[in-house]
This record gives structure tokens, sequence and C-alpha cells, in this order.
């Protein structure tokens, strides 16, 4: 009966065949079933005339959007056949339409997210042409610029899990550094990662790459200890005060989201300012403008001092200079 169903829908008459919602809902079980032959239904596309997928597409889209499949469906349009042949992506255009049009994107990757199909949507296209870039011109052209967006963030994302697994994977080797900065710099230009974003992949690196002492008395040791090894690393890629301030808010909020590092912030602070990877200008314009609210009395307050002898420091330096004027 789907097969009948979905195989004479009118466009015009849509909203008429979601009684399958009405009937979905009410007997639940009917549920798996549903989505096992809408499965097997896209396998056989190419057996359906133009006309008839755009069809279905359509209503698929439609299914989607009210939560009567899950988007694991996706996966029958990764068939190698169909892929090759076009059937797939151009079968796409029209579902993503569709189902684009009852909700937005946040909704929609949400949805392919909670399945993992977010990760496998460039899999609609051959291998040859399985890249961003054709993705995004193909979807873009079609009308589809959220989608292309969308897509475009993922591969960022995955390209930057990637990065730090290999970053961590490099340390716990105990690479040189010279060799690590060296390659975190082709990364950087090869995916046109921004200094911000990279700092904070560093950061997230350095701190995944060892077992941390469950004491707070020894973490804090521990912890000023593999960052006096890694501030090289560090330095070579806060050559920009947005990335200083990067550093220092995900150091805020990392010290607040690990409870044994609360009172290591100061320390760490202090640290990374003698080993020149942060600024006196960075520091004071995160004590007095973008710390964010995780911790901030706690962090403001163990700051304190120290920021009141960089300002002394300051003036006794401007005084110097006026001295020699």
């Amino acid at each position: 009966y789907i097969y009948i169903y979905i195989y004479n829908y009118d466009i015009q008459n849509l909203r008429r065949y979601l009684v399958f919602n009405k009937l979905i809902r009410r007997y639940k079980y009917l549920e798996k079933g549903f989505e096992e032959e809408i499965k097997k239904l896209l396998l056989f596309l190419k057996g359906f005339t133009e006309s008839e997928r755009n069809k279905l597409a359509m209503l698929t889209g439609i299914l989607l959007a009210n939560g009567n499949l899950s988007a694991a469906i996706l996966s029958s349009l990764f068939n190698e056949n169909l892929v090759k042949e076009g059937v797939s992506a151009s079968f796409a255009v029209k579902l993503f339409k569709s189902w684009l049009s009852e909700k937005d994107i946040s909704s929609v990757s949400a949805s392919l997210r909670k399945v993992g199909m977010d990760s496998r949507l460039m899999e609609l296209f051959p291998a040859n042409k399985r890249s961003c870039e054709h993705f995004s011109k193909y979807f873009s052209d079609a009308g589809l610029k959220e989608l292309s967006d969308f897509a475009r963030n993922q591969q960022s994302i995955g390209a930057r899990k990637e990065l730090q697994k290999e970053l961590e994977e490099q340390m716990s080797r105990g690479d040189p550094l010279k060799d690590i900065i060296a390659y975190v710099g082709e990364e950087i230009k090869k995916n046109n990662i921004s200094e911000q974003t990279m700092i904070a992949l560093i950061w997230a690196s350095v701190m995944s790459s060892v077992e941390w002492n469950k004491k707070e008395e020894l973490v804090t040791e521990q912890a000023i200890k593999l960052l006096k090894q890694y501030s090289p690393l560090l330095k070579a890629f806060t050559t920009q005060g947005l990335s200083e301030l990067t550093l220092l808010l995900r150091i805020q909020e990392y010290c607040y989201d690990n409870i044994h590092f609360m009172k290591a912030f100061q320390k760490i602070v202090v640290l990374l300012y003698k080993a020149n990877v942060l600024s006196e200008e960075a520091i004071l314009k995160w004590y007095n403008e973008t710390h964010v609210a995780k911790g901030k009395s706690v962090f403001l307050e163990q700051m304190k001092k120290f920021v009141e002898w960089l300002k002394n420091a300051e003036e006794e330096s401007e005084s110097e200079e006026e001295e020699a004027d």
C-alpha cells in the first residue's frame, strides 16, 4: 500500500497524504516498518520517472520535517549506482528543498547529526567529485545555500577534530616542538584556519595530552610543568592580540569546567606571561573587559595583585620614557 500510495502521489494534494502522520503516530509499531520500506523504495529510484522521483522527494522531505521518518533513510541515497548516475544528488535537492520549506536549517541539521548523516552528505557524489567545493556549488546553484554552508561548516569541524587528534598523537609520541610547529603552520595554510581557531585547538590538545592527577595540590604543579614544555608552541601561534585573548578565554573556561584547576588559573597566566605567550595588554584587556562569566569572581580575585603589579610597571615605564624625553 505504501508503494501505491506514494507512486500515485499528487503534489497538488500533498497535505492530504499526511494521513500517514496520524496513522503512524497512532500505531507506533508501524514506524520502524514504514522507515524500512522507504529505505527500500529509495534504492529503486532508477525505476521511477523523473516526475515520480520529484514527487517522492518532496513527500519524503515533508515526512522528515514532520518526524515520521528519521534522516537515517538518506543512507539509501549513498547506493553506488544511484550516486554514479547522479540520481542521488538530484533527488537530494528536491528532498532538502521540501524539508527546508517546513523546517529551518537548525532543525534539519539537528536531525542529520542525530543519526550521523551530517558528516556523510558528500557521499551523494562520486568519489572524484566528493569535495566541499563541488558540494557547495551544486547545492548553491540549486538554491540551497543554507545546506551548502552547513556542509562547509561540518567539513571545517571535521578537519579541526582530525587536526586536534593528530596534535595529541604527536605530543604523546614526544615529537620535537619544531616539527609540531611546522605541521601546525602547514595546516593553517592548507585549511585556511585562523590563528584564533588554531590556538584554541592547540590549548585543547595540550591539555588532553596527559592524564591529570586527581589531587588539586598536585595538578597545578603538573600543569605548570606541561605548559612550560609547550610554551614555545603556544607562543608561535599567539602573534595577534585576538589570539592571546582567545587563549585567555580558553584557559578561563578550562579552569572553571575542571574543578581541580580552579586555583591554578593565576599561576598558568603568570607562567605564560613570563614565557612571552601572553602580553601585558592582553591580560589587562581580559581582566577589564573580555572575561566571561564562568568563574569570573574567583579568577578576577586571583589576578588582582598581578594586575596591579602590571599597571604599576606600566606607569613606571611611562614615567621613565617621559623623563628620557
